[in-house]
């Protein structure tokens, strides 16, 4: 990867919607250099997708709590299939050490905060914290050099 793919990587996580014409402009490169950049960083697995940034609270999900599950009472395999069906968990990281996962979630109130670990309880011990602000997120990801 070079510094044209990392500048490429760098203005697409600024502004996913940034045209290839806009990029060429930027970057100083033809569309169609552009695009073969594209192609390959996506064949590559360096650009998994493209897609929207949602803020929760816009949508009435004004609580975002982190879980810490552990002592699980089922298979990773049974766990994680449960709560990839659960859309109020955002996100869901296996993790080393006393805890085994680690959750993002959203959810529009105490009460629905409620009954989100009544669902995950049967699972093992739930532990929450909620967010109170989150200073540093969506952060540009880029190799090191």
């Amino acid at each position: 990867m070079d510094q044209l793919d990392r500048t490429l990587l760098q203005l697409l996580q600024e502004d996913g919607r940034m045209t290839i014409s806009e990029l060429s402009k930027r970057m100083a490169l033809s569309r169609p250099s552009i695009s073969e950049r594209l192609l390959r960083l996506q064949e590559s697995g360096a650009i998994l997708g493209f897609g929207a940034r949602v803020s929760p609270a816009a949508v009435g999900r004004n609580i975002q709590v982190m879980i810490q599950m552990s002592e699980l009472k089922v298979s990773p395999t049974e766990f994680e299939k449960r709560i990839s069906n659960d859309y109020d968990i955002l996100e869901g990281h296996r993790v080393t050490g006393t805890v085994s996962y680690i959750l993002k979630a959203a959810v529009t109130g105490m009460d629905a905060l409620s009954e989100l670990v009544e669902r995950l309880m049967p699972f093992g011990n739930v532990n929450t914290s909620v967010i109170l602000s989150s200073p540093v997120t969506n952060r540009v990801i880029l190799p090191k050099e």
